[in-house]
């Protein structure tokens, strides 16, 4: 099994800023970390988002010696949350898992919010840690025993679909090939690799034998059954008023395009959210309301109405139900595999929906088998939904979310876009999603200090594409995973960062304000604790002091409009920019009224 070469791993820009100053070799693997390293090359895996540690020091040299850092390459992050935050973003483009590495256990623990995000949003991550030597005669002192425990694994068990402590090299060419086919399958997950630092650095006794790493990862394309094809064909045939509530979709063109086909041949409605990426366009006629993070009045309006109900593996369905106030008179059909990850310990499986028709299979493999099934109904009129450029506000004006969202739609004009990320204070009124790849959701598991990191990993899919990552990022959340902007200008990944900056944990003042009307006290005292303020953050000089070009702050919409220009020529020309946009506190009408009969969590 040898080592492959890569086209992504070998992109101009990216990986001539660490050439190796010395030829590495090209010999059979000699150690337990060179089978490690030659298994993930064997894979594909581009790259590797890592923070170094002494750990993993046998699995560094053999990616840069024995590989030569190409395949997969390395990309250096200054903490353990920005490696896995990338490798989610590059997931959530791409579909498949890339690699990240973390040191020890402190590093694992530094990473657990990002594979807790990763997890709740059904991203594939393979992720390798590593332990002090298991047997304690060769440890060192202190440091390897600090940076050593019993069941490493225990510590993100709960939130990954498997992990391993493999105890030798052969070992652990299985562990990364069951990791790596475990992670890419549905219901994706990231996966954990322990690497014993006696496995690693080990001298091999003899050559392993070679195998095809193809052959160990069978593809999983888990479809639904003739028999439930036909009865939920027959369901919807039946419909008068059916409704799709289209949720966990991949981002490739031609499921895309086969969700409009079905919808249009059932004559159904189309609801889609900003949890997760776009999944139908919003501005089809057939497409319900705007999305949002939480049920709008349009969406419970059309759950009401429906008739039948088509659930692929919609996020919150229980919860959705619930925000109508009643159990919904609709014949209900679930498409989902989700269930296969639910465990007692993670209560992301949300609410118990009620389900006439379960179809225990992937979402998008039953649209396709839908649409050989169904036979299509005479298409009504509908009024062709426009989404237009709305005029700017005045140039000395003080901009709320929505100002703020239209100025840049102003500037980006008919450039191809992808947002990366998008801020509470978001709502899909704001932007239209015609493509798979407009808009590919939120963080996740709503872990504050994600969307740096994932828009990173998202914009290094992205990269050669021809399409513009925008990541729209609360302040708090920018500061939060802001060290993120230093490995996406290191590894000259293009990357428009516009803070929308209230300075405040903003959502936390809404609740601070329904506990003291509850409780019949002061809310103008709601702010303490939740102003990011005096001092005010310099946002843009930390982008600058990270190698970005920092803008701002942009204390209205002419300003604002200014610096986005400049923004965008910026990374139109390979750099990263990030624009400091000073925006009121509070939230559209639509999104506060969401928020209040969802009860949002934290967030900024």
């Amino acid at each position: 099994m040898a080592p492959k070469s890569s086209p992504a791993a070998k992109d101009p820009d990216i990986h001539k800023v660490e050439r190796l100053q010395v030829p590495y070799s090209t010999n059979a693997a000699a150690f337990g970390s060179d089978v490690v390293a030659e298994t993930l090359s064997a894979l594909d895996i581009p790259y590797i988002a890592l923070n170094p540690g002494a750990s993993y020091r046998g699995l560094h040299d053999s990616i840069v010696n024995f590989l030569g850092n190409e395949q997969p390459q390395m990309l250096l992050c200054l903490h353990e949350e920005a490696a896995v935050a990338i490798a989610h973003g590059y997931a959530k483009v791409t579909g498949k898992a890339m690699a990240a590495a973390v040191h020890s256990n402190v590093g694992l623990f530094h990473a657990t919010m990002a594979i807790f995000n990763a997890w709740c949003d059904r991203m594939p991550i393979l992720i390798l840690g590593a332990t002090g030597p298991v047997d304690a005669m060769k440890r060192r002192p202190w440091i390897d025993w600090i940076h050593t425990a019993a069941d490493q694994g225990a510590i993100i068990r709960n939130f990954t679909k498997w992990d391993d402590q493999p105890a030798s090299a052969g070992a652990a060419r299985e562990s990364v090939l069951r990791a790596y086919w475990m992670s890419n399958t549905a219901p994706c997950g990231p996966t954990y690799i322990n690497l014993d630092a006696e496995v690693q650095e080990g001298k091999l006794p003899a050559p392993l034998p070679p195998i095809e790493a193809k052959r160990y990862m069978p593809s999983m394309v888990q479809g639904p059954s003739a028999e439930l094809t036909k009865k939920a064909a027959d369901i919807l045939a039946g419909a008068k008023r059916p409704l799709i509530l289209a949720g966990r979709m991949s981002r490739k063109i031609d499921d895309w395009k086969r969700r409009i086909e079905l919808a249009e041949a059932l004559d159904a409605r189309v609801a889609t959210n900003l949890k997760i990426g776009a999944a139908f366009p919003t501005d089809h006629p057939l497409h319900v309301g705007q999305p949002a993070t939480f049920a709008t009045d349009d969406l419970i309006a059309a759950v009401k109405d429906a008739d039948v109900i088509l659930s692929l593996d919609w996020v919150d369905l229980g919860g959705t139900f619930k925000a109508i106030g009643s159990v919904p008179s609709a014949t209900i059909i679930q498409v989902s595999l989700d269930q296969n990850l639910h465990n007692g310990w993670s209560m992301d499986y949300e609410g118990l929906p009620p389900v006439d028709l379960f179809i225990p299979a992937e979402a998008d493999a039953t649209v396709a088998a839908l649409l050989g099934a169904v036979k299509a109904k005479p298409k009504k009129p509908h009024l062709v939904r426009e989404h237009p450029l709305k005029q700017k506000p005045a140039p000395d004006s003080q901009m709320a979310a929505a100002d703020m969202a239209n100025v840049l739609r102003h500037v980006v004009g008919d450039r191809t876009v992808c947002l990366t990320h998008v801020s509470l204070s978001w709502h899909g009124e704001f932007w239209p999603f015609r493509h798979p790849l407009d808009y590919v959701g939120s963080d996740g598991g709503g872990g504050v200090g994600g969307g740096p990191g994932i828009s990173v990993g998202a914009a290094l899919a992205l990269k050669g594409t021809g399409r513009l990552p925008i990541a729209v990022c609360g302040d708090g959340d920018f500061m939060m995973g802001c060290t993120a902007v230093w490995t996406a200008v290191h590894y000259r990944i293009p990357l428009l960062f516009v803070v929308a900056n209230n300075r405040s944990f903003y959502n936390d003042e809404v609740h601070q304000e329904r506990v003291a009307v509850a409780r019949n006290r002061p809310v103008d005292n709601k702010w303490i604790g939740q102003r990011i303020s005096d001092p005010d953050i310099d946002i843009g000089m930390v982008a600058r002091g990270q190698g970005a070009k920092g803008f701002g702050p942009c204390n209205n919409a002419g300003e604002l409009e200014k610096a986005l220009k400049e923004a965008v020529a910026v990374v139109e020309g390979g750099g990263v920019a990030v624009v400091d946009a000073r925006i009121l506190g509070g939230y559209s009408p639509a999104t506060a009224a969401a928020m209040a009969r969802g009860k949002a969590d934290r967030g900024t």
